[in-house]
């Protein structure tokens, strides 16, 4: 079985399998406009897809990129204006999420380390990096928990809900109708707030055996690690959602699940129709050869 994944963007869903993304947004007229293009083959159906480690981190970086277009795509429809949609997708989009890149790692991972390498009082090695790791995870909760308050932000997050039913209805076999979909979890194992949380706790591991160092060095040595860090969170990923079903695996995936009660509402009737739109679209077998700029909005 193909395995899809996506996420919320404004007003609507982004979908994608390892040959082809799908948007689908609800413009201020009540339309679905929908929008398709074709994914790089040789991130996700070449060697890379195969190299442990490695193909986290570059198909991590291709979804980020994929994301920040898929944002600025549907902040444009979500406005009506439909005719100037993905203008925004070139450099200044790659600056924007270069720059939103360098604030997460700022605000995630060198401001924990910070306060904590500040602190006067020597610690072991293990304590050191479980004290980061608890302020990295009190940083990531509270922001989240935060920005939840906003109104559009928590429309996002109910589209995000959508996002989950729909591909739970899709691995359950079950019909992909808004009444099926609705019956299905909010909460999935693959979901990128269970990514956040498995990066502080493999932070930790990761960390642990550099013990207390210098701030400079102590700050530089976390930017290093991310790759790895990424890289090994990526891995366990894949293994839980693989044996996500085994009674065993059910604890270590508990709180993985629960933190997505922050980022995922429950979505109306009309959101989980955007969803099904764009997992079904992304599910098209076609024919017809898509240029790299996709193809233009169609309302549906």
């Amino acid at each position: 079985m193909e395995r899809y994944g996506g996420q919320a963007v404004i007003e609507g869903v982004m979908m994608r399998s390892t040959r082809r993304m799908a948007m689908a947004v609800r413009n201020p007229r009540g339309e679905i406009v929908l929008r398709t293009e074709p994914l790089r083959s040789a991130i996700y159906r070449g060697v890379i897809p195969r190299i442990p480690l490695l193909r986290g981190l570059t198909m991590l970086w291709d979804a980020l990129g994929l994301g920040i277009r898929a944002l600025m795509w549907s902040a444009d429809v979500a406005l009506g204006e439909e005719e100037k949609a993905g203008s925004f997708s070139g450099v200044m989009g790659w600056v924007s999420g270069l720059l939103g890149l360098a604030l997460g790692v700022g605000l995630f991972m060198v401001l924990p380390s910070v306060l904590v390498g500040l602190l006067p009082v020597p610690l072991s090695p293990l304590a050191d990096s479980l004290l980061e790791g608890l302020v990295r995870l009190l940083l990531v909760v509270g922001y989240i928990w935060g920005v939840g308050f906003l109104p559009d932000i928590r429309r996002v997050f109910a589209y995000h809900g959508a996002e989950h039913k729909t591909i739970n209805a899709y691995e359950a076999g079950v019909p992909l109708t808004v009444e099926a979909v609705q019956a299905h979890s909010t909460a999935h194992t693959r979901c990128g707030t269970s990514f956040l949380l498995t990066v502080v706790v493999i932070s930790v591991l990761v960390l642990a055996p550099l013990g207390q160092l210098p701030l400079m060095w102590r700050v530089l040595s976390r930017i290093l690690a991310i790759p790895l860090i990424v890289g090994l969170a990526y891995e366990w990923m894949q293994f839980s959602a693989r044996f996500a079903d085994r009674p065993w695996m059910r604890p270590l995936v508990g709180p993985n699940l629960a933190l997505q009660r922050l980022t995922t509402r429950p979505p109306d009737d009309g959101m989980v129709e955007v969803a099904i739109r764009a997992l079904k679209a992304v599910m098209e077998d076609t024919r017809t050869q898509e240029t790299p700029d996709g193809t233009p909005g169609t309302i549906l």
